[in-house]
Parts: C-alpha cells; sequence; structure tokens
C-alpha cells in the first residue's frame, strides 16, 4: 500500500478529507502529517484521527534549505510514496521539489493556469469569472505550473464576496482532492474534471 505524508500550514480541513478517505478506502496509508507551524489546528485534527504529527517550524532555521533538510528527515523514518500538501504555507525550492519530482501533489484554489499564487478568489471576482474552483497537479519547481490531475467547478453567484467564494471552493476541495489522490495511488494520470 502507498504510504502518503501530508504537509499542512493551518486547520487542516484537505488533510483530513484526504486521510478519512485514505482509512475509509484502504487505498493508501496515512503514515504522517508535518505542519511548519507549531500552532496548526491541523495537527490536533491528525492525531484525533490516529495519525502520527510532527512539526518543522521554519522561523527557526536561518535559510529555506536549512529549513527543508529539517523537513526531509522529519519526513524519512515514515518513508512516505507520495508527499500531499494541504494547505502547506511554504515554496519549496526546486532542489526539494525534484527529489519528490512525479510523487509531490498540491492544491490550489483556482481553476489553474488561472490565478497561481495568492488571493485567488479577489481575483477571480474582480476578473467577472462566471466560475471558479480548484486544481490537483503535480509539483514542479515553477510556483503552481504542473500537469493538472483534476479540477472542481464551482459557479460565481451574485453577490459572492471572496470569503462566500472561498467556502463554497473549499467544498469542492473536499471533494476533488482525495477523489485524485485515489486514482493517482492506481496509477491514473488523466486529469479528473468535477463539475
Amino acid at each position: 500500500m502507498r504510504r502518503v505524508a501530508i504537509l499542512i500550514s493551518g486547520g487542516g480541513s484537505n488533510m483530513e478529507a484526504l486521510v478519512r478517505d485514505m482509512q475509509a478506502g484502504g487505498h493508501a496509508d496515512p503514515v504522517l502529517v508535518v505542519s511548519n507551524v507549531p500552532a496548526a489546528g491541523g495537527l490536533v485534527r491528525a492525531a484525533a484521527l490516529g495519525v502520527p504529527t510532527a512539526c518543522v517550524d521554519h522561523r527557526a532555521f536561518p535559510t529555506r534549505e536549512a529549513f527543508e533538510s529539517a523537513l526531509a528527515a522529519a519526513l524519512a523514518p515514515a518513508a512516505p510514496d507520495i508527499l500531499c500538501l494541504a494547505g502547506f504555507m511554504r515554496i519549496l525550492t526546486a532542489g526539494f521539489v525534484r527529489r519528490w519530482q512525479g510523487r509531490m501533489l498540491n492544491i490550489h484554489p483556482s481553476l489553474l493556469p488561472k490565478y497561481p499564487g495568492l488571493h485567488t478568489h479577489e481575483r477571480a471576482l474582480a476578473a467577472g469569472d462566471a466560475e471558479a474552483g480548484c486544481t490537483v497537479h503535480l509539483v514542479t519547481p515553477e510556483l503552481d505550473s504542473g500537469p493538472v490531475l483534476g479540477q472542481g467547478r464551482v459557479p460565481v453567484r451574485p453577490g459572492d464576496t471572496p470569503p462566500t467564494l472561498a467556502a463554497r471552493v473549499l467544498e469542492m476541495e473536499h471533494r476533488l482532492y482525495p477523489a485524485v489522490l485515489r486514482r493517482f495511488v492506481a496509477g491514473e494520470r488523466a486529469p479528473l474534471l468535477l463539475p
């Protein structure tokens, strides 16, 4: 069974969706959840789900490379086959990404290639988009630019604000990410499209 580690920075709702789906489906084993933020609520959620946790606080390291070396050391004992980024708010160096080439997934709250980076919901609303959504993609050294493994679309409604749109997109993320991971561990790379 493929071993999956998950990197988080916050509340961990996508992490929880992934873990619950793996535990229910038996298609992969969630072996570790790591946060770069000691107070991340997702660490409590992961522990409650019976998943081992670790914290590598990026602020304790003088360079990005030093942080990533400590992160790699924290991951190593769990021997993960796949790394899932789930609200992990650190940009990883090309060197770290290359070590996980083809085995690191990320979820992003826009329909890539639209709106890479931050403030996706504000940007979608400012552009007058009729729909928004989320994308699961393989991580490559260029930010939010890896091959798309799945996308989920949601309508933009009259009167939407960034928080209301974000909440609807997050619901879709919780559906999309587990579905894409199930397919990924089975060797399926064709993009999954959810309406």
